[in-house]
C-alpha cells in the first residue's frame, strides 16, 4: 500500500475536516533526524566563543540547563499533537483548543521565526563561506543555498527526509572527528592536561543570576524543535510519533552540545584568549586535532546551516502557510499542492522569494532578535491552550491531570515568558510591529471577528 494512503484512524485529519493531500510517509525516526538536523547537532561549533563569554566558561551547564527548561515546551507540544495532529504547529493548537483567532496571532508570530530561520541560517553559512572564498560574495552563496533547497522541499518529503540523513551523518561526522581528537589531545596531557568535570560547574562564579543569564541564551538555542509538529500530516502515526521525537531530539541534541562543548573546555580551558570570538571553536579544532578536523568542523558547520538547517526551516514554513491558506486566513494559493510530489509548491516558492531579499538586506542582529521573539511567543500560547483545553474545557483534574496539564505547562509558561521578559527592546519592538500588522490581517480574514476557518464553522 503507497505510504500517502491514510491506513488508520489515527492518521485520518478528515475528522478535523480536512482531505488528506500531503504524502504520509515519515517514521519516527525521520522526525528524530529532521529535528536534530533542524536544531544542528554542531551548533556550538558556530557560537561557542559567545556563549563561553556569557557563561563565564560553564557552556556545558548552560546546554544542560536549557535543555531541563525547554522539555515542558516539548510536552506541551506533545499534548496538543496528541489532541490535533494536523499541519499548522501552535496555530492549529491554539486554534482549536483555545481560540479560532488567538490561534491565527499564534500563527502569525510563528511565522515570523519560521520564515526568517532559512534567511538567518543562509546567511551565517554565507558569510563563513564568504570569508574562506572571497571570489564568490555572501549574495552568490545564498542564492545556490536558496535554490538546491528548494528543489529538494519541492520533490517531496521522501526526498526531503532522505537528504536529512545524509546531512545528519555529515554533521556526526565532524561532531565525532572533534570528539575522538579531543579525548586523543587530553589524554596525552594538552588543553588542562586532565578530564575534568569543572566546565561544568564552578563554584566561584556560580549564582542564581548565572542560571538565569544561561537559561536565556541556552533556550534560545533549542528553539527548532518545535517544527516536527508542522509535519502531522505526513507523519504515520503522528499522535503518539510527534511528541515522542521532540523529546527524544532534545535528550540527543543536549548530549551532542554538552560532549563537544566540555572537551572544548578542556582543549582550552581559557575562554578569554581567543584570537577571534567569532570562531572561536576552529581554534579549539585546530588545537586539538590539526588542520583536518578544524576544516571538518568547518565544512560540517557551514553545511548544517547552510544546507541541512535549510531545508528544514523551509519546509516547517511551508506547512504552517498551507495550514493557515487552507483555512482561508491565507491567499489560498498557498495551500496548493503539487499533483506529484504531494508537496505544498506555491509556498515553498514564496518562502524562498522572502527570503532572498531578507538574507541579503537585515543583520545577524536583527534576524536573531525577530526568531526568538516569534517562537518565545508562540510557545507562551501554547502552554497556555494546553491549560485551557486540558483542564479547563476536558476538565483533567485528576492528580495525574493537575500535573501534566496544569503544573508542567505553568512551569514552561513561567520559564519562557522569563527568557522573552528579557529579550532586547528592539526585538520587542519589531516584534510588536509585526504582530500589529497580524492583527490587521485578522480583522481582515475574519471580518471583524464575525468569521472563523470553514473547517471550524458547525
Amino acid at each position: 500500500m503507497p505510504d500517502d494512503v491514510v491506513t488508520s484512524p489515527a492518521e485520518s485529519v478528515e475528522e478535523f475536516g480536512y482531505k488528506q493531500e500531503l504524502k504520509r510517509y515519515l517514521s519516527f525516526w525521520d522526525l528524530l533526524v529532521y529535528g536534530l538536523v533542524f536544531m544542528v547537532p554542531i551548533a556550538p561549533m558556530g557560537i561557542y566563543g559567545v556563549v563561553a563569554e556569557i557563561s563565564q566558561g560553564m557552556v556545558p551547564l548552560t546546554y544542560l540547563i536549557g535543555a531541563v527548561a525547554m522539555v515542558f515546551t516539548a510536552l506541551s507540544y506533545w499534548r496538543m499533537a496528541q489532541a490535533f495532529p494536523i499541519a499548522g504547529s501552535v496555530y492549529s493548537y491554539a486554534q482549536r483548543g483555545l481560540n479560532p483567532h488567538v490561534g491565527f496571532l499564534a500563527g502569525w508570530a510563528i511565522l515570523i521565526d519560521y520564515i526568517l530561520v532559512p534567511a538567518l541560517v543562509y546567511l551565517v553559512a554565507a558569510l563563513w563561506l564568504s570569508a574562506e572564498i572571497p571570489a564568490i560574495p555572501v549574495w552568490g552563496w545564498i542564492l545556490m543555498f536558496l535554490i538546491l533547497n528548494s528543489v529538494l522541499n519541492l520533490l517531496g518529503i521522501d526526498v526531503m527526509a532522505r537528504s536529512m540523513w545524509v546531512m545528519l551523518g555529515i554533521e556526526l561526522l565532524a561532531f565525532f572527528a572533534f570528539v575522538v581528537a579531543a579525548i586523543i589531545y587530553v589524554a596525552k596531557g594538552g588543553g588542562v592536561g586532565a578530564f575534568s568535570l569543572a566546565p561544568f560547574f564552578n563554584p566561584e562564579k556560580f549564582n542564581w543570576q548565572f542560571v538565569l543569564t544561561a537559561t536565556s541564551v541556552s533556550v534560545l538555542s533549542y528553539l527548532g524543535f518545535d517544527a516536527i509538529s508542522t509535519l502531522a500530516e505526513e507523519t504515520r502515526n503522528p499522535r503518539l510519533m510527534i511528541g515522542r521525537s521532540m523529546v527524544a531530539a532534545l535528550g540527543l541534541l543536549a548530549f551532542f552540545f554538552m560532549t563537544q562543548t566540555w572537551l572544548a573546555a578542556l582543549v582550552w580551558p581559557d575562554y578569554t584568549t581567543f584570537p577571534n570570538t567569532d570562531v572561536a571553536f576552529f581554534y579549539i579544532a585546530q588545537e586539538a586535532g590539526g588542520t583536518v578536523v578544524r576544516l571538518l568542523a568547518l565544512i560540517g558547520t557551514v553545511l548544517a546551516w547552510g544546507i541541512g538547517d535549510g531545508i528544514a526551516a523551509q519546509a516547517a514554513v511551508s506547512r504552517v502557510l498551507f495550514g493557515m491558506a487552507r483555512d482561508e486566513q491565507l491567499p489560498k494559493f498557498l495551500a496548493w499542492v503539487h499533483p506529484k510530489y504531494k508537496t505544498p509548491w506555491i509556498a515553498i516558492f514564496v518562502v524562498a522569494l522572502i527570503t532572498l531579499p531578507i538574507a541579503t538586506l537585515l543583520d545577524l542582529e536583527v534576524l536573531s532578535s525577530l526568531v526568538n521573539f516569534g517562537a518565545l511567543t508562540a510557545f507562551m500560547v501554547l502552554h497556555i491552550t494546553v491549560i485551557a483545553y486540558y483542564f479547563f474545557y476536558k476538565k483533567e483534574r485528576s492528580p495525574q491531570g493537575i500535573l501534566n496539564y496544569l503544573v508542567l505547562p505553568l512551569i514552561g509558561l513561567v520559564i519562557i515568558g522569563f527568557v522573552w521578559a528579557n529579550l532586547n527592546i528592539h526585538a520587542k519592538t519589531l516584534g510588536f510591529i509585526w504582530l500589529g500588522v497580524g492583527f490587521v490581517v485578522l480583522l481582515i480574514v475574519s471580518r471583524g471577528f464575525r468569521k472563523v476557518p470553514p473547517a471550524l464553522q458547525v
